[in-house]
C-alpha cells in the first residue's frame, strides 16, 4: 500500500511537471498559444452547424426526438473535447516516436513511458470546446424539459467519465498496433471513420451485425449513448453491466497490449 501511495504521488509529480512545461512552451510564442482556441472553436462551429443542417428535417432517431439527439451530440462533443484537451496530441505521437527510435528515451526514465506520452501534449486552446460542449448538452436538457437531480447528474457524470476512459482505450489500442506493424494508415482510417459515424447516430440506431460492430469490436456507438441514457432514464440495469464490463475488457486489453508491445519493440540502439 505504501509503495502504490508513493507511486501515486510521484506520478502526480509528473504530471504537475509535465503541466508546467507545456503550458511554459506554449506561452514562449503567443500565437501558439491563442490559435488553437480560435481554431477549435471555428471547427466546433462548423461541426454545429452540419449537425443542424442533417437534424433539422429529422422529428426522431429510433426512439429519441430532437431534445435526445442535441444531448447526445453535447455528450459526444464533450467527451472528444477532454481528449483533445487532456491526451489526444500525446497519444497520437506513440507511432512516430517508434518509428523514429525516440520512444527509447522514454524506457529509460523512472516513469511510466504511457503515463509520460499520455499528459506531455496536453492542449490548453481546447478547453473552450468542453465549454461549448456542456452548453450544448445543458440545453438539450432543457428541450427535453428535465428537472435534473443530484442522482442524474452523478449517474450522467459517472458513465461521461467511465466513457473517456473507454475512448482513451481505444485510442492506446490503435496507437500500440504501430509496435507490431510499420504502417498505422488503415487503422487509424478505421477509427476516423467509426468515431465519424458515431458522432452522428446514437447507439440506438444500430441493429444486428452494425450493433456487434460499434457496440463491442469498435464500441464507439455506446461512448455517449450510455450517459444520454442515463439522464433520460432509459438506461437499463443489463446495458449498465454491458458498459461497465466493455470499458473493464478494454482497459485489460489495452495493458497488455502495450506492455506486450513494449518486450516485441525493437529499439532504435539494437
Amino acid at each position: 500500500m505504501r509503495k502504490r501511495w508513493t507511486k501515486i504521488i510521484k506520478n502526480w509529480r509528473v504530471l504537475r511537471e509535465l503541466f508546467y512545461l507545456r503550458f511554459h512552451g506554449l506561452t514562449v510564442f503567443r500565437l501558439d498559444f491563442f490559435a488553437p482556441f480560435f481554431v477549435d472553436g471555428s471547427l466546433f462551429l462548423i461541426q454545429l452547424l452540419a449537425f443542424g443542417v442533417v437534424y433539422s428535417n429529422v422529428d426522431t432517431i429510433g426512439s429519441w426526438g430532437k431534445g435526445e439527439m442535441i444531448l447526445y451530440i453535447g455528450t459526444f462533443s464533450l467527451l472528444n473535447a477532454v481528449n483533445m484537451t487532456v491526451y489526444f496530441f500525446g497519444i497520437n505521437t506513440i507511432p512516430g516516436k517508434i518509428r523514429s527510435g525516440e520512444l527509447d528515451l522514454y524506457l529509460t526514465k523512472p516513469v511510466s513511458p504511457l503515463f509520460r506520452l499520455t499528459f506531455e501534449n496536453i492542449s490548453p486552446g481546447s478547453v473552450p470546446l468542453i465549454l461549448m460542449s456542456v452548453c450544448i448538452a445543458a440545453y438539450g436538457v432543457c428541450r427535453l424539459d428535465i428537472r435534473p437531480t443530484a442522482a442524474n447528474l452523478a449517474a450522467y457524470l459517472f458513465w461521461i467519465v467511465l466513457m473517456e476512459i473507454l475512448y482513451y482505450d481505444m485510442e492506446v489500442i490503435i496507437r500500440s498496433v504501430s509496435l507490431y506493424i510499420v504502417s498505422m494508415a488503415r487503422m487509424e482510417q478505421i477509427e476516423e471513420a467509426g468515431i465519424d459515424l458515431c458522432m452522428k447516430l446514437p447507439g440506438i440506431a444500430f441493429y444486428g451485425v452494425y450493433k456487434v460492430i460499434f457496440y463491442l469490436i469498435l464500441p464507439y456507438g455506446i461512448m455517449a449513448t450510455l450517459p444520454v441514457q442515463s439522464m433520460v432514464g432509459g438506461l437499463t440495469l443489463r446495458t449498465a453491466a454491458y458498459g461497465v464490463c466493455v470499458v473493464v475488457l478494454f482497459s485489460a486489453l489495452t495493458c497488455v497490449m502495450w506492455k506486450r508491445g513494449l518486450r516485441h519493440y525493437n529499439s532504435a540502439c539494437s
